[in-house]
């Protein structure tokens, strides 16, 4: 039975949200992943109190350049283990954050409790309360949704940002089929197998161990609010609400002028048309040589985790200019 807990966060006059948190037996014996979460607590951005918790991961020197690391849908930190073996090996810090309703962070109940502009504001908290104010911004799928919103509103946090299969949806342009089509899958599934759709999302499939990692953060259907939320928050219409949010960031990031790394996989057909876009709109992407991540698809931590990981590192360490090693020149 899930542990349920109430806080004081309130969507309305009418109740409290109600949380879950999954048991921590569930992330005994993760393959490849043994850091230990750090907790911290996020208020409800409506004012309502606070009470959530959600679970970050720091590892490597203490003093070293960080890298700030946010997962999308429907995933969780473990899916940045590979790349932060290779950033922390390169001599670099990383932090890694469970979004709200993902991995050990606490999961609202209901898919209602759940908005993009919650996302931000819980993010932006928890990097707050870990008291994170330098970070290289690396954020794939909603992990770019949400971390280029922050760099938007503020870019004195990031002096750098690598963009990996991600950006900033204003409902002006037609998401992809594809993107429909999973977006259908998950509203339409009874039983919504995680572990399978992350391994839809990559070109090289899943271990089986793998692929439980992923299930882990969800015991059972009354858990998944999050990643049955997240498709329905992105922004598909003109008149979205989230639109003039997104295009604030887009005139934000138009003034952008730190380095900024745009590093696609060569196999993702929901955000591929995207990269271009962000290389010829940010000043900061403005004569860098922006790697293109080969034989990987959607999940290009899971496809090529060491290869990111490097190209990652180049990009902080050595010369900004020069193409990343592991990558190709887009």
């Amino acid at each position: 039975m899930p542990t349920a807990v109430t806080c004081p966060y309130r969507r309305d006059t009418l109740r409290g949200v109600d949380l879950l948190r999954t048991p921590d037996d569930r992330f005994a014996d993760l393959p490849g992943f043994g850091l230990e979460p750090r907790y911290v607590e996020v208020e409800d951005p409506d004012g309502g109190g606070d009470g959530i918790r959600v679970a970050t991961y720091t590892a490597g020197p203490d003093r070293a350049p960080t890298v700030l690391m946010l997962h999308g849908e429907p995933t969780w930190s473990f899916l940045y283990r590979h790349v932060i073996d290779a950033v922390v090996a390169a001599g670099l810090r990383a932090v890694a954050v469970d979004l709200v309703g993902f991995g050990r962070s606490d999961k609202p109940a209901h898919v209602a409790d759940h908005s993009y502009a919650r996302h931000v504001t819980w993010t932006r908290q928890a990097l707050d309360a870990l008291g994170e104010r330098e970070l290289v911004l690396l954020g794939q799928d909603w992990g770019g949704l949400i971390g280029l919103r922050l760099v938007a509103q503020d870019p004195g946090r990031f002096p750098a940002v690598v963009a990996a299969n991600t950006g900033l949806p204003t409902g002006d342009r037609d998401m992809p089929e594809v993107w429909w089509s999973f977006r259908r899958a998950v509203e339409k599934a009874e039983l919504l197998d995680v572990g399978r759709l992350v391994a839809s999302g990559c070109v090289r499939g899943l271990a089986e161990d793998v692929r439980a990692a992923y299930d882990a953060p969800f015991p059972d259907e009354s858990y998944k609010a999050g990643p049955r939320a997240m498709p329905l928050l992105v922004p598909t219409r003109p008149d979205d609400p989230e639109n003039g949010p997104n295009r604030a960031a887009w005139e934000a990031l138009g003034r952008y002028e730190q380095p900024f790394l745009v590093a696609f996989a060569d196999s993702d057909p929901i955000t591929g048309a995207m990269g271009p876009i962000l290389q010829r709109h940010v000043p900061g992407a403005v004569g860098l040589a922006h790697p293109v991540v080969a034989d990987a698809g959607h999940f290009l931590q899971e496809d090529a985790g060491p290869r990111l990981g490097q190209i990652v590192a180049s990009f902080v360490q050595a010369d900004r200019r020069r193409t990343p090693p592991g990558g190709e020149p887009g």
